[in-house]
């Protein structure tokens, strides 16, 4: 009886010891899956600030473009509009999808505006648009670089929001899919032609 007793308390021991090390186990897994969804939020904030760098750099240099343009080629007021508008979105964007969207906007509204400058050889010969001119193609540059980056944070993050078994954990704690900072259709729609 003593050995019944015996081998009893052991198999409850053991069973015990599972249903514990089982816990510990999807305590750890659920923990480990927490911190990667936190961790590639965090990413995304973070690739987002690198973008919104240079974004608010192009916002600034903006107003002396168009004021540089102003002067040459007055009838070009809806195009100069259009970029002014643009802008304005931009500075009242409240959340990253508002500011993305924004910003492709006010991308397009730019290559629109340097297109149309194209028509103005005494402009394209001034120095001061040259330099904004230049300095807004580093802008660009540095903005199409980062958003690759971003975009790249994001795709990681939003596949292991979507992926299961850390799609539970994501819906549970309400982490959401982020937004891809895309090029803007009429930008690709309005690229020019270059004909010899």
């Amino acid at each position: 009886m003593a050995t019944i007793i015996a081998m009893a308390w052991w198999a409850t021991l053991i069973i015990v010891l599972a249903v514990v090390g089982l816990v510990i186990l999807i305590v750890a897994l659920f923990a480990g899956t927490y911190n990667k969804l936190v961790s590639g939020k965090e990413k995304v904030k973070n690739q987002w600030s690198q973008i919104d760098v240079q974004l608010r750099r192009r916002f600034d240099l903006i107003p002396n473009l168009v004021e540089t343009v102003k002067g040459y080629a007055a009838h070009e007021k809806e195009t100069l509009e259009n970029v002014t508008m643009w802008r304005s979105r931009v500075s009242s964007a409240q959340t990253t999808e508002e500011a993305i969207d924004a910003n492709a906007g006010l991308s397009g509204a730019l290559g629109r505006l340097l297109v149309t400058m194209e028509k103005y050889p005494d402009l394209k010969a001034n120095t001061n648009f040259l330099k904004l001119q230049n300095e807004l193609t580093e802008i660009e540059n540095k903005i199409s670089y980062a958003r690759q980056f971003y975009n790249d944070a994001v795709q990681k993050y939003n596949v292991y929001v979507k992926r299961f078994p850390s799609n539970i954990v994501a819906s549970m704690f309400k982490f959401k899919e982020e937004k891809f900072f895309e090029v803007d259709n009429s930008i690709r729609e309005n690229v020019p032609q270059v004909k010899f």
